[in-house]
């Protein structure tokens, strides 16, 4: 467990920050077993989550190059980065996650804690976000079709079992889900600015559709690892604030697994990179194609997970 004084060290680590070169020399460090490189890097992390959100995939980037040897293919433009520190309410709420032993066992809360981390931030972060998340290929022109309509059950029923849209409705159905993951409007998404408001509300909708077509389970597992797939195509907060709870959780509390969750973050991370952008289809007029189909004409591959997709649930099963 982490003392006081790891967690001064891990805090002030956040709000200095780093560049590039420091995330692949410190996830080179994790790989050879290096004390507090664990530590070190999701204090890294963090402060691209928090303090730094120009910086996230440049960070992102170099990490996945010190940890798998990967070279991006395409570099995104970053901004020059603030250094506001979070506020003393963020870090009480963010070490009682990270920390809390039941983090993990229920998806809505920490869905919900995760998010609420967000809100202790200052009220001009979340302009910083909008301009970082504006970088990423694809978002302006899809941002740019407007506020994303709903979907509807009644269409999916209506497209072929093994088609895009039959599939999500099966996984819609079969498994209890919303069709949007949360409700848009009492999160009051249309209000966030440009393209926040709608790259928020489209990850709702769309969340459960690039499990299908980007590959990845509906497992414990798998959802840690397309949040760093959903990053990667977008530049998604939540999802940089998650992975930085996640890492922060196994390099105090359980060292030894930082290569599992490693390997599955920056893979999916890679895999996000390569993938062409997904945010703006329109899904729509695709609904009624098979998957594979589907994935060899948008050149998507499945995402090829380093360990089984319920890793977790077998260990908890056993």
């Amino acid at each position: 467990m982490i003392d006081q004084e790891a967690r001064a060290r891990f805090e002030a680590q956040t709000v200095l920050g780093g560049d590039a070169a420091q995330a692949c020399r410190l996830a080179a460090s994790v790989r050879t077993g290096e004390t507090n490189a664990g530590l070190d890097l999701a204090a890294l992390w963090l402060h691209a989550a928090t303090v730094a959100p120009e910086r996230l995939a440049g960070i992102y980037d170099a990490s996945a190059e010190g940890w798998l040897g990967w070279h991006p293919r395409a570099l995104i433009v970053e901004a020059p980065a603030g250094s506001e520190a979070p506020p003393a309410p963020f870090w009480a709420e963010f070490w009682a996650l990270a920390l809390d032993p039941k983090t993990g066992q229920g998806a809505l809360d920490i869905t919900t804690r995760t998010a609420a981390l967000a809100g202790q931030l200052g009220p001009d972060f979340k302009h910083r976000v909008a301009a970082m998340a504006g970088a990423y290929p694809g978002v302006g022109p899809a941002a740019a079709m407007g506020y994303p309509r709903r979907f509807t059950l009644e269409a999916l029923a209506a497209c072929p079992g093994d088609s895009l849209g039959g599939r999500f409705h099966a996984l819609i159905v079969d498994n209890g889900f919303d069709l949007e993951v949360l409700d848009r409007e009492s999160l009051g998404l249309v209000d966030l600015p440009a393209p926040l408001d709608y790259l928020n509300a489209r990850i709702l909708q769309c969340h459960d559709l690039w499990h299908l077509l980007a590959g990845y389970q509906t497992t414990a597992l798998h959802e840690i690892a397309i949040s760093a797939f959903q990053m990667a195509q977008f530049g998604h907060h939540y999802s940089s604030m998650f992975l930085a709870v996640v890492l922060t959780k196994i390099a105090a509390t359980q060292p030894d697994a930082l290569g599992l969750f490693l390997d599955t973050i920056l893979t999916a991370w890679t895999h996000g990179r390569e993938t062409p952008p997904l945010i703006g289809l329109d899904w729509e007029t695709i609904w009624d194609r098979p998957l594979e189909v589907l994935r060899a004409d948008l050149g998507v591959t499945a995402y090829a997970s380093p360990y089984p997709a319920d890793l977790f649930e077998q260990l908890r099963a056993a």
